[in-house]
């Protein structure tokens, strides 16, 4: 087999524009399924940075438009694609229930040790190596629990507390315009049930309350976008149990 091409950093990230002031940041070398959606949303007084990716390059270096103005940088759970540039970012926020994992963010907790590997790549980053891949220490700046409120100026989300694939998971909602940050409690792939902190019964609770919500549209942590009809589609399928856990991590 051929060595896998290798990716500087210049060109690791890809920047996609949306509606309603929201970016799109992912890595594209990452597969599909293993790549997270890192959303940027504009406010008038700051913006919301929901995830950070994989942090094998900087993602606020790379990104002109994470050094414009005042970011709040949330995550929706811990693990380790989602957190890995977190540190980079002066307001970190994350639910209580994983804020000692954002501190100390070791292989095994982020679920790096199993899963941050060759595997997860189409081409690799510069100076990979599965060994030594680790997330920096990020201490979140505030905790946020459910009903709390991040204000950016002009716009406004309410944080939902949706454990399930793990116990700190949060959603954002953004009443105005209907969009939904699902983090990984919903997107439109195989859905991850089994990792070491997963726990079906809160899934599913989670997946009822987010159901009631008048959706718009939901930019999940993988996968592309999609709008109400799927969303409840999505849900359905697992509920009714069609939907199964895919056979690796989807963190």
């Amino acid at each position: 087999m051929s060595p896998m091409q290798a990716i500087g950093a210049e060109n690791w990230y890809r920047v996609t524009c949306c509606s309603d002031n929201v970016t799109l940041i992912d890595e594209p070398h990452i597969k599909p399924f293993y790549r997270c959606n890192i959303w940027h949303l504009r406010g008038r007084d700051r913006d919301l940075l929901f995830d950070s990716g994989l942090g094998t390059f900087s993602l606020r270096r790379h990104i002109g438009l994470l050094r414009e103005r005042p970011i709040v940088c949330v995550a929706s759970h811990t693990h380790f694609d989602h957190i890995g540039s977190h540190h980079e970012f002066v307001d970190r926020r994350v639910h209580g229930a994983e804020a000692d994992i954002l501190a100390r963010p070791d292989r095994d907790r982020t679920l790096a040790a199993k899963y941050a590997d060759e595997q997860m790549f189409n081409c690799l980053p510069e100076g990979w190596n599965s060994a030594t891949y680790n997330i920096p220490p990020a201490p979140a700046t505030a905790l946020l629990k459910d009903g709390d409120v991040l204000d950016l100026g002009d716009r406004a989300f309410d944080v939902i507390h949706t454990p399930g694939h793990s116990p700190g998971g949060i959603a954002l909602w953004e009443k105005k315009t209907g969009i939904l940050l699902s983090g990984d409690i919903v997107y439109d792939g195989p859905l991850i049930l089994d990792a070491y902190h997963s726990d079906i019964r809160d899934y599913d609770a989670s997946m009822e309350r987010l159901d009631r919500l008048p959706v718009n549209v939901v930019h999940g942590g993988h996968f592309p976008s999609f709008g109400r009809e799927r969303f409840k589609a999505v849900i359905q399928e697992y509920r009714e149990g069609r939907r199964k856990a895919g056979c690796h991590l989807a963190s």
